[in-house]
Formats: C-alpha cells, structure tokens, sequence
C-alpha cells in the first residue's frame, strides 16, 4: 500500500461529493393555486362553433381564417410538444388542417366562443366526490407524525361494511366513524367546489414541501374508493398465488430509538455494532429479549426492556484476516431509548375492514422482524436477499454473474396478513482479481499494450466504489473501497514518501516494503481513500471482495444473459418459491419465534375468474369480419384493416451496407404488397429509388433525401407519406438519431427495419406486423371492438368518453441527472376507443408527478395564460369527434404504493384545472386508475395438467384471468388481471388500483373494460400485459429520451437536458436536477403532421 503524503490539513477529510443536498426531487414551483372559474386565460375556452366542425365525416373541420384574425390563435403550445392542428380524422383515419393563418399572432390557447358551451345531450354531469368533516385522533401507537390534513371523502360508493374507522391522524380530537344501514346518517354530498377547494389545499401543501414526493403516506387524508363489490362475470376457477397466510401476532411490539456514537453510515456496520451488544448484554441489561433492528435508527422488541433509556459502550474488532492484535478496534457509544409501542390492534381492525388506513408503522415492524434472519445469511438488497448458495451461479459477461435469491415482503391482504415470497435474480461482481476482472472488461490481454483512453475511462466507470482486499502482505487481508484510477502508469507513479518530502516510486517502495514486484507496471493503480489523501495500490494485489452487487448499467447481452437466468416455467418457479419457504424455515426462526409470528408453508389458494375474449371488428370486404381470439392471439389471414391508411409517397433509405439495393427494392415490394393485401391504399412504387447512406452520415442523408423527394412532390401539392428505412442488426445510436430528426425536424413518418428481417425469405408474419405499425401511423385503425361499435361498453358507450394513458420513464442506474420524460396519450375517437395522440416533456431528475399536465403563465398581452398536457388532449378530442368528453377515464402506470396520495392529489388536481380552464363548471366525472407491473404478485394453475385452466404451450394461467379477493386490498377497489398469454417464463399479472372513481364503475364492468381494450393494441395480433393507454404512454416516453441530446462526461454518467418549452412567446421555464448544477432542457417539439398519429408504435 502507497500512501501519498497529505498536504492538506482542512476540511476534515469528508468528501465533499457524499453530503446529501437539499430540495428533494427538483420540484418545479408553480403559481398558486387559482380557483377553477378563474382560470380561463381571458375566456378562451374550447373554441367558436362558428365553422368549427363539419358534419361527421371524421376529416375535421376546416375554420375560416377570419374567425381568428385580429384575435388569439387557436390554442396554446405545452411544453414539448406543438400545436394540434385537427388531431385524428374520423371513420377514414384522416386528420383536418387548420390554415396557417390561424397561427400568425403566436401560440395563445384556444378561443372559446361566446359563453360556456353545454353539453349537446342536457347539462353536464355533476361532480359525485365528497368531504367528509370527521376529526380524529392520536392514539398510543400513532408513529411518524404528520400535518394534519382534512379527510377528503368519495362518496362514489356506500361504505358495505359495518363499524368502519378511519386512521387516527396526529394532532386531531378522538372520534370513529360508524357506516350505519340508514341513509340519513351519511353526511350530505359535498358540491363539487368544495371537492375543488379540498384538492387545492392539499396540492398547495404538496407543493410547499420541496420533498413531497418522498413522504409516506401512511396516514393518507384523502379516502381511496372501496371496492363496490367483488365480480362475477366469467368462467369460475381456482388459481394459486405466490401469498403464505401470516398468523397476526398476540405480543406488545415496542419501538426503541438508538444511536450509535460516533456515527456510522453504514447498515452493515451498524448491525454489526447491535450484534455486538445483544451478545453481551441480552441476558442482562435486555431482561432477555431478542430485538429487531432495521439497521438505521429504531430497534423493536416483543414486550417492553427493564429501562426507559439506557447507555452501552460496545467495541468492535475489524473482520480483517490476521493475528487479533494486529486487527483494528473501535469503540463506540449505543443510546437505546424507548419511542413507542406499536399497537396491533389498529392492524387487525384495519384486517377486518374496520379501520380505513393501513397502519404502516406495525406492518414495518412485522418486516423488519422477518428480514432480521435472513439479513444474516444472506445479502440483502432492498426487500430481497442473495447468495451463491440459493442457486447456480452464471456468467454474464465482462466481469459480472447473476446470483439468485427471493424477495419477501409482508402485505395486508382480503385473508389476512400475507408474506408474498418470489423467486429473484440479480447481477453481482465477481470476485476475481482485479487484473482478471480488467481483462474481461476490456477484452483483451491488458498486458500485451497499456490501456487506451476509452479503456481507462471505461475500467474507472466500472470499479469506482467497489470494495477490494489486498493479497501481497500474507493473511492481512484488508479491505478498501476503490475511489478512482491513477493518471499515470504505475512505473511513472512517484509519491511523497515521508514528512520531508522524499519522494520515492510506487515500484521500489513495494520492492523494498513488501519484497513484492510489481508485474503489470503498464497498468494504473487503483486509488482508495478520499481525494485529500489518496492511497495507491496495483491492480495485481487486489481481489474483489464477494457479494457485490453491480448497480450500474448493464450492456445487451448482460440483460439477454439475466433475463435467460430468470425466465421459469411457472410449475418450475412455484417448486423454487416452495423451496424458499422450507429452506427458510420460518417455525425455527429466533426472531418469528420471539415476536410470535407464524407463517403457512401452503401457497395460498384464490378464486378467480377467467374474462371471455372480445369479439373484434374488421373491414366488410374480409372474408373473416369478426374475430374471436383464441387464448389471447390471432392472425391477419383472410382480414383486411376496419380502417386502412393512405400512403400515396414513400421513399426507401438503407443504411445497412450488407444489404444490396436489389434486395431492398425486393423487400419494399413484398411490403407494399402486404399493406395492400391488409387493407391499406398503397402505391407499390416509391417517389425515389431506394438510397443507400452511411449510418455515420445519418443526418445528411435523410436531410439530402428529404429535399430532394419534397423537389419532386411540392409541385403537385403532395407530402411524404412515410419513410421506410432499413437498419444494421447492431446500429447503436442510429435509430434514436433517425427518430429525433424525423419527428422533431423533418416532420416524417417513419418505419425502421432490420436487416436480419429483410433477408428471411417470405416472412409473411413479419411483414403482416410491420403493416400493422405502418397503418396507425399514417392514421388508420387496425380494428375495433364489435361491442364498441354496438355501443355496448358500459360506462364509456353511453357518452363521450376519453381514455388517457400516462407514464413517466426515469434515466437508466448509473445516470445520475438525466431527466425524466414524461408521456401523456389520449383516446382521440369515439365510440371506437383505438386512436391515441401523445404528447411528452421532459422534467426533473426523478421526478413522478407529471409537472405538466396543467400549467399557467403570465403573458404580457393576453394576461393568464393556461395549458399543458391534459387541456391540449381535451381539445384534440373535441376537434377530433365533435364532441366533448363527458367522462374520463385515466390509466397511471409507473407509480409505488408509496405514492398514491401524492400522484392522486397533484394530478387529479391538474385534470380539474385542464377541464376548468376550458369553460366554466366543465367538470367531466374522472376515474383514476393505478396500473402496475413492477410487483411479484404470480398466479399458477391449481392443477398444471388441466387443459381448461392451462396455456398448454407455456404453462401459464389463461388471458383473461382476474383476481379480486383473497390476495387483494383488505376494502379497497383493486384487482390482479393477467390479460396476456405468456410465451416465456410465468406470467406477472397487472394489478389494476382504483385512487378515485366518480364514474361509479363495477367491478365487473372495469375489469371487462380493461380486459377488452387490451385486445385493441395496435403493433401486434395479440391481447397485451397492461391496457394499450398506459402501453402507449410508456412507449412514447421511451422514444422521446432519443430526443434529447447527451453530453458525455469522463466517468461516463449522462448529463441530458429535456424538459418542454412552451413554445414561441410562452417563456421559458427552467427545472432544477435535485442535486446537480444542470437544468433541464426543452425537448425539440414534434412536428405537427407527427403528432396527429400514433408515431410511438
């Protein structure tokens, strides 16, 4: 070990980049909170109905220029996104244009005509939300304190059980609420201003906390629908789901707090001190008890300890290989002192559907006390636990393998507690020695040459923070955590050898030190310790230390490599999950044992019901009209599209150079030929020959061809209709740069396709696949669901009803201050519920609330000005069908348990402004529903062989299966629905969670309707895991991240900008990245023509 002699005594050794900054997740600050009348932007709402629409041909409506001269355009710009000129066409797929002219005074919103617009069918519907004024109180066991916030009531449903309470809150008067059988001691329904009034409270509250969106939400003030009913439509069976029923303990929990002096900032060692003086004192000091301890800063305990406050001094001796006197020791000072007691009770209540809230701080406790083992054995990471021991292990490449494990959690449940176990896997370091690991990452004999810059920068990326040992001073194996590489080679590193400066080489001093030699002399040396005062080891005497896990980003074929490793058979992964609770053996567990927990070692067994597949709709003209899909898939044969699309001008580029021109010219025909033979008008022939470009020219080659093909097709008034673009199977950032350019600058459809596809000879289903994609993306539809037609799907048949999709899709581990991208699409016809417009922005690092769904600003001209996200979908809706929407219905993917008061307050919040600023008392009812997929919930076959419950190709449970009891929220309205038919591995169910509901769905009647619109996703022939809106969402977020612009650093870490400007005239508004000196910048917007159709697919 070489230490560089410290010539800075300041600071006291800290690092500066490991203090925690300020501001939590880079919240946006916006202007407060108006009310709702008066945000009207001047009066302009939906639009004049002077000329606004033709009749209901679906091609929109052209709007005389006079109507808009001297006044404000049509609407205003959001945020990343331009200006909807006409949205999607009718019944032939076609969109309207709004002359140029409408544009000239700048972006301003919409104009609306003369006084608030009623709905076309009788006045609007009124609000159904409600307040309720009922106050509570602390009670013993009440655990984080919160500010007191008013209860906001649903009054959608009848509370249907009785002797409900709700969650004692801090800081208020003790009081329970009793749902009696009578109706007149429910307290009157709240009008929907005072619903308004009550949200905006507490989105005010939100925004004045800078970390709102990392607070619990334990004692949630606002009131999540209860489940009105479980359902009874479909065909009945039984299903297995990965839940062990968990007896509720009997014991008096208690919560200590403890600090540990000096502090630590490690769990592990923090555990190691706890360990430390359990041993010594449980007998003693501890009155015997066995506590748990979450690592951090609270301990629990079944029954109280024989003190209220008590001081420990605890040594601990370095775990270090050697002789115990050469060992370092440290000596610490432990505080325990009692918190609290954690009352069961309320968890039981809550259990029974008695109490309103889950009691967060009990079911922490049960966690913590069932994790206490396995923490021991195994290594944890965030609820799961790892070990070479838990299975094979297997390589994935360039230094890394998989280790396998479980992942365990506690979780309230229809039957009581439950322990959700499932099988897990995840990449972790292996232990090699530091040269070995060098020359898998880098591929290459490291000895041969010194190491190239990309190398260097590479090698540095990938060991910063990992823990090595040294292996050249016999059995001392100390451990030290990699903090950087040398600049110089290890031959030319020179250091400060003593107080007076002698300096001395890194190779003589281990010659003379340890009598080591030193081989690799090419290579840097790894730097440990702080920048202050660097230590210097070679690569050749470090070993990296076991159990690591790698959290950075991995490569292609490491995911490829992962993903092989955890796809099981369900039969296979129900034995492993089984194996897990025997191997765990929870009847012996100390811990289960002293705070009275039992777990069943018997999956638990759950109704369910298995949802009929939708009848589908196809062009008159095909021989099959109507389609009934057979376990979750079918075919084009014999059907031609309900709506084809036009596309009268393409062109071809190939950027693959193993792919001749004779070939692409071949696979365009054959294209062509099946977007023909689906449905679609189609000139067989391109405007230009197929072009061949270099990947590296992207730019150039498609602005080159652009001119020259818009030379040719401008005379006769024409545009191009779409580009087919031929890629090399590994194109790096190609795709992404051809996307950016073509939606953002050249304002062009796109269809990419990849070699190895072109060169399979008659890939009909491919080519069938791509036609489809195609099709939606010039404004076709692919087909519809008869019952939609028929007007048959309850609560969305009736009245015009939009269906938005949101999402938000965060920077990859590693890429510490990208933005987020958020992604926002909306139903843009009805009553068909296919087409969907998307918009997308960029915000915060990190950050879930969707900062632009609803926004104001001040203009110098027009005063308050209102946009965003939700009111420029409304208006495209509006100028798409004709119609207002008169409901809505709203899919939210990507959001924690954790954050469901948070997202509901803001956003909901953000749908009612959208609406208000249209036009007055415009307040559509609004279900808000949670769609997740990141949760390890699996449902198996009760018996595998039974060909009537069973995919038989995979082995899973039928599409169409959906579970609402047993495993379920004790009283609220959710439920778990396998909409797909799994092709590889065990199927992971959606679960589907109700926030609020004004529309009064049934069970029966959202799960139908969630069931059936996933048969109406557009890339594919098959039903899809979760509903096509929130698919679609995620898919739009995904492409806009190739939008922006990243600026690569040395450690190899994104800083990229996005965010939405608003547009010409709209200002600019700059989000600050938590913790870091960036902001964020604007997407480029995409180009009209673009967004009217489903460019994302």
């Amino acid at each position: 070990m070489v230490r560089k002699k410290r010539t800075d005594h300041s600071g006291g050794g800290e690092n500066p980049d490991s203090q925690e900054t300020g501001g939590g997740r880079g919240h946006v600050q916006r202007p407060p909170t108006q009310q709702l009348q008066q945000q009207q932007g001047g009066g302009r709402g939906w639009g004049q109905q002077r000329g606004g629409y033709d009749g209901q041909d679906g091609r929109g409506g052209r709007v005389s220029p006079q109507h808009y001269n001297g006044g404000p355009p049509e609407y205003q710009q959001g945020r990343g996104w331009g200006q909807l000129r006409g949205g999607y066409g009718g019944q032939d797929g076609r969109g309207g244009r709004v002359s140029p002219q409408h544009y000239n005074a700048g972006p301003p919103e919409y104009q609306q005509g003369r006084g608030g617009q009623q709905y076309q069918g009788g006045p609007p519907p009124q609000r159904r939300g409600g307040i309720g004024g009922v106050h509570e109180a602390p009670s013993a066991a009440s655990g984080l304190s919160r500010p007191p916030a008013p209860e906001l009531h649903q009054a959608t449903q009848a509370l249907n059980q009785s002797g409900v309470t709700t969650q004692p809150l801090p800081c208020q008067i003790p009081a329970e609420m009793h749902a009696e059988a009578d109706p007149s001691s429910q307290p009157p329904e709240p009008t929907s201003s005072q619903v308004t009034q009550q949200i905006q409270q507490h989105v005010i509250q939100l925004k004045a906390s800078p970390s709102h969106a990392m607070q619990p939400a334990s004692s949630r003030s606002m009131r999540f629908p209860l489940r009105p009913g479980k359902g009874s439509y479909g065909t009945k069976c039984i299903v297995k789901a990965n839940h062990f029923f968990a007896e509720l303990p009997d014991k008096d929990f208690h919560q200590y707090d403890v600090s540990i002096t000096p502090e630590i900032t490690s769990r592990c060692d923090n555990r190691a001190v706890i360990e430390q003086l359990v041993k010594l004192h449980r007998e003693s000091h501890l009155g015997k008890r066995l506590p748990a301890y979450d690592g951090r800063k609270s301990l629990y305990t079944a029954g109280p300890l024989p003190f209220v406050s008590k001081e420990f001094q605890v040594i601990l001796i370095d775990e270090e290989d050697g002789p115990a006197s050469s060992r370092r020791q440290r000596e610490f000072k432990v505080v325990i002192k009692f918190a609290a007691r954690a009352d069961l009770q309320h968890l039981g209540m809550f259990l029974q559907g008695r109490l309103a809230d889950a009691p967060q701080e009990a079911l922490q406790v049960l966690d913590i006390v069932l994790r206490e083992l396995p923490t021991t054995r195994f290594c944890p990471v965030a609820r799961s636990f790892y070990s070479p021991d838990l299975g094979r292990k297997e390589p994935l490449g360039e230094g890394l393998e998989s280790w396998r494990g479980f992942y365990q959690s506690i979780r309230p449940t229809q039957m009581g507690l439950s322990l959700n176990i499932d099988m897990s896997s995840t990449a972790f370091i292996e232990p090699l020695p530091v040269i070995d690991f060098v020359t898998q990452l880098s591929n290459r004999d490291v000895s041969a040459r010194p190491l190239s810059d990309a190398d260097r920068v590479k090698i540095k990326k990938a060991l910063r923070g990992v823990k090595v040992e040294v292996t050249h001073r016999g059995n001392m194996r100390r451990k030290y955590r990699i903090s950087g590489l040398t600049s110089q080679a290890t031959r030319d590193l020179i250091f400060s050898a003593d107080e007076r400066g002698t300096m001395k080489s890194v190779v003589k001093y281990f010659r003379e030190t340890y009598g080591y030699v030193i081989q690799y002399t090419q290579l840097p040396c790894l730097q440990v310790g702080n920048s202050q005062r660097p230590n210097y080891l070679p690569m050749e005497v470090c070993k990296i230390v076991e159990g690591q896990r790698y959290s950075k980003r991995l490569n292609e074929k490491q995911i490829t490599a992962l993903l092989r490793v955890t796809c099981q058979r369900p039969n296979e992964r129900e034995h492993d999950i089984l194996q897990t609770v025997h191997h765990n053996a929870y009847s012996d567990d100390p811990y289960a044992k002293e705070f009275g927990i039992k777990i069943s070692p018997k999956l638990a067994h759950v109704e369910a019901r298995i949802l009929p597949a939708p009848l589908l709709k196809y062009h008159d003209s095909s021989r099959d009209r109507d389609c009934l899909p057979q376990v979750g898939q079918w075919n084009m044969m014999n059907r031609r599209m309900v709506n084809g699309g036009t596309v009268n001008s393409w062109i071809c580029i190939n950027f693959a150079r193993n792919v001749q021109d004779s070939v692409a010219r071949s696979f365009c025909h054959d294209l062509a030929h099946m977007c023909i033979t689906s449905g679609m008008v189609f000139n067989p022939e391109p405007v230009l020959p197929v072009f061949s470009g270099r990947p590296d020219q992207v730019e150039s080659v498609l602005k080159s061809r652009f001119h020259d093909v818009m030379t040719k097709l401008q005379p006769h008034g024409k545009e191009l209709d779409l580009l087919i673009v031929i890629l090399p199977d590994n194109n790096g950032p190609l795709y992404g740069d051809l996307k950016r350019i073509c939606e953002t600058d050249l304002g062009i459809v796109s269809q990419c396709c990849l070699q190895k596809h072109v060169y399979k000879a008659n890939n009909q289903q491919y080519l069938a696949n791509v036609a489809l994609k195609i099709n939606v993306k010039v404004g076709g539809r692919n087909t519809v669901l008869v019952d939609a037609l028929t007007r048959r799907i309850p609560l969305v048949s009736d009245r015009p009803t939009i269906i938005f999709g949101a999402d938000v899709t965060h920077s990859q581990p590693g890429e510490d201050s990208s933005p987020s991208i958020a992604a926002v699409v909306a139903s843009q016809d009805w009553p068909e519920v296919t087409k969907y417009a998307g918009l997308v922005c960029a915000q915060a690092h990190r950050q879930e609330l969707i900062q632009d769904l609803f926004k104001t600003w001040q203009d110098p001209v027009r005063g308050t000005v209102t946009g965003g996200m939700i009111k420029e979908l409304l208006i495209s809706f509006r100028r798409a069908t004709g119609q207002k929407p008169q409901r809505i219905i709203f899919y939210r993917d990507g959001v924690s348990e954790g954050q469901f008061y948070q997202i509901l307050l803001y956003e909901l919040d953000a749908i009612r402004k959208a609406c208000a600023s249209l036009e007055p008392n415009y307040q559509p009812p609004v279900t808000f529903v949670v769609v997740q997929k990141r949760h390890h919930t699996r449902l198996f076959a009760n018996n595998h062989n039974d060909r009537h419950a069973v995919d038989r190709r995979s082995g899973n449970i039928l599409p169409g299966t959906v579970v609402d009891s047993k495993i379920c929220h004790p009283t609220e309205f959710d439920f778990y629905l396998c909409s797909h038919a799994g092709v590889k591995g065990t199927s992971r169910p959606a679960h589907y969670h109700v926030l609020w509901d004004e529309n009064k769905f049934t069970a029966d009647a959202l799960q139908s309707l969630t069931n059936n619109l996933c048969y109406t996703y557009a890339r594919c022939t098959r039903s899809v895991s979760i509903v096509p809106p929130a698919y679609y969402a995620h898919l739009a977020a995904f492409r806009a991240r190739f939008y922006m612009e990243p600026e690569t650093s040395d450690s190899g870490s994104m800083i990229s900008g996005a965010a939405g400007g608003r547009g010409a005239g709209g200002g600019g508004r700059s989000a600050r990245v938590a913790g870091v000196n960036a902001t964020v910048k604007p997407l480029p917007q995409l180009r009209e023509n673009v967004k009217r159709v489903m460019f994302y697919c």
